[in-house]
């Protein structure tokens, strides 16, 4: 059963254990690879977390030259291969979401890779197995139709008319605060 991540912005206090989560997964060498950002931390503590969406047809594998970054079977788009990065840093200036990062001492792109020695036995990612609010959550398709029903879910874009959008689908489903959908939630 095919399981993905969805992100309710709502919930989120900002309380950073995605963050502590991440340097914990095997594989990261105790570097984050997802971040929280403060909205607007001079008015109020609106915060929400920012990670790789996983897009179906990810701008960071296609800039690349080397072929350096996989996309596994279940959606996931893994950080550059160590043996196949050249350090040209073209993903990073490609992706649309500002997502992958440049480590000089490596020569080495790295990214949220969704878990993926955790998510492919069916193992929430790190960060939705701490999360205490339920913003990060690790849901089945059957799961995400039910919520569709409840929220306005549409496709991420980076850019609106008169540009096409940059990106389209993704693997990471969002459900955008309720002030921007025009409902309040009762929670």
């Amino acid at each position: 059963m095919k399981k993905l991540l969805y992100i309710e912005m709502d919930n989120c206090i900002g309380c950073r254990s995605c963050l502590a989560a991440c340097t914990q997964c095997g594989g990261h060498d105790e570097r984050n690879r997802n971040y929280v950002y403060d909205v607007n931390p001079l008015v109020d503590r609106q915060t929400i977390p920012l990670m790789c969406l996983h897009c179906v047809n990810p701008a960071c594998a296609r800039s690349c030259p080397a072929q350096a970054i996989q996309i596994t079977e279940e959606g996931a788009v893994l950080s550059a291969l160590v043996e196949k990065c050249i350090g040209c840093q073209n993903c990073t200036i490609a992706c649309p979401y500002g997502i992958p990062k440049f480590d000089e001492e490596q020569n080495l792109m790295y990214k949220c890779d969704l878990c993926y020695d955790r998510t492919k036995e069916g193992i929430p990612p790190m960060c939705a197995s701490v999360c205490p609010t339920n913003t990060l959550q690790w849901i089945t398709e059957e799961e995400l139709a039910e919520k569709q029903e409840q929220h306005r879910l549409g496709k991420w874009v980076s850019s609106h008319q008169p540009f096409e959008p940059l990106e389209g689908e993704t693997n990471v489903k969002i459900s955008l605060p309720g002030i921007l959908q025009g409902v309040q939630k009762l929670f």
